[in-house]
């Protein structure tokens, strides 16, 4: 039966044709955007986990309010006990401590006086601890551009933007004017030992990097930091599990009454992230929606026009004692077959430029605002999952399906009595 009515289908172009056209065209649109939309997601989800929230953050109550501007004076105290409390209760993740600040870095000449100077964003991190776990996460190896990494205390690594705009080289001394903990001036000197990119915008403009222990005594912040960071050892978020433990650790350890006892949020609790990252993925379902709407009103178009020109063969296969119902049927099958080959040669279709967006991406440095809250890479690549490859078979074959279910309903009007009418005509 499948083959008979494949056989008629190649036979008769006029039947698959277009048909064939819509499904393929459609499907491969909705291939590429579910590649893009998962590419983007994904870009945002790993950038603002490895430079910004962790899968789960803890920092105290009074600055998990004011997280946006960076409060030093509000950072988390006694870090390497609740680093131990974190690391034997909560085994599944691995944790860091780390800190952001901002300030002036100030570049003197050989008299000692300012040659170059501007403001900085600061993140100071485990650079000097031989396990590599933040030196990997923050995948500085690909991020160096010139120079080394951090080898010795009092050593930092500077943007190659700024590095490039203040005309700075290698080896030069730096000194860094912010605030302290108890806010006071803090004041201290660094060497430069590389410049980094790492293809964000809004870290690549003034940003430098520097090792914890260093940081810790320029702002007089011994045992201290502005946040400990949790990530998943498999290296994925897992929202439910991230959940969990925050709500374990919240339970045990906050103190309502206490502005500086210790809270912790998973990533998607901070800055609103959950909502947009749940905006991003209910784009694929409207996408797919959209297209099945669009293919169905299309392709029921198409099965009426089709059926009009197939009067005459719809009823001398009616007159030769054929039911309205197995024709009926036949023409669901039809469809099924259209739609499983359009959806193949669409898929197949989208996911070539799909490969290609993922391997060099597009440019949208352009496009992106350096002050949002999630961190997304001025090169944005789309990115080809298992869900690729069978995701346009889902509007593909229902869409053609349903836009014979409507057409055909047609075959039920005609009347078996006006065939040999219709015929001698």
């Amino acid at each position: 039966m499948i083959f008979f009515l494949t056989k008629g289908l190649l036979r008769d172009k006029y039947r698959s044709l277009f048909p064939l056209i819509v499904v393929t065209a459609g499907v491969a649109l909705i291939v590429l955007l579910q590649a893009w939309i998962d590419g983007a997601t994904g870009n945002m989800i790993e950038n603002t986990a490895r430079f910004k929230t962790g899968h789960v953050r803890v920092t105290t109550q009074a600055s998990a309010k004011q997280s946006r501007h960076i409060p030093i004076d509000l950072s988390l105290t006694e870090v390497e006990h609740w680093l131990s409390i974190l690391r034997d209760r909560h085994s599944s993740l691995y944790w860091k401590a780390r800190t952001r600040f901002g300030g002036i870095l100030d570049f003197p000449d050989e008299k000692g006086e300012t040659s170059a100077q501007g403001p900085v964003v600061g993140l100071a991190v485990d650079l000097l601890s031989s396990d590599g776990m933040e030196r990997n996460n923050l995948n500085l190896k690909n991020a160096l551009i010139d120079g080394r990494l951090p080898r010795n205390p009092g050593e930092i690594l500077v943007s190659d933007l700024f590095f490039k705009k203040l005309n700075l080289r290698l080896g030069q001394s730096a000194t860094l004017i912010s605030t302290d903990m108890e806010g006071g001036m803090a004041v201290h000197n660094f060497t430069v030992v590389g410049s980094i990119n790492f293809g964000i915008q809004a870290l690549d403009r003034g940003a430098i990097l520097t090792d914890l222990t260093d940081v810790q005594q320029a702002l007089n912040m011994i045992d201290a930091s502005s946040e400990i960071l949790g990530y998943f050892k498999g290296g994925f978020y897992q929202k439910d599990d991230a959940l969990h433990i925050a709500k374990t650790f919240n339970l045990q350890f906050q103190n309502f009454e206490d502005l500086f006892s210790p809270v912790m949020k998973t990533m998607r609790e901070q800055d609103e992230l959950g909502k947009m990252y749940d905006l991003y993925e209910s784009m694929t379902f409207l996408v797919i929606a959209a297209f099945v709407f669009i293919m169905a009103i299309v392709l029921w178009n198409t099965g009426l026009m089709s059926g009009m020109r197939r009067y005459g063969e719809l009823g001398v296969r009616m007159a030769l004692g054929e039911s309205q119902g197995r024709i009926y049927r036949s023409l669901l099958a039809e469809s099924l077959i259209i739609g499983v080959a359009g959806s193949f040669l669409g898929t197949l279709l989208a996911l070539i430029p799909a490969y290609y967006l993922q391997v060099y991406g597009i440019d949208v440095s352009q496009m992106i605002q350096s002050n949002q809250g999630v961190l997304l890479s001025n090169v944005m690549r789309a990115q080809v999952t298992p869900l690729s490859f069978f995701i346009g078979f889902i509007p593909g074959v229902f869409a053609t399906f349903l836009g014979a279910l409507i057409s055909g309903f047609g075959i039920y009007k005609r009347q078996t009595a006006e065939l040999f009418k219709e015929l001698e005509t």
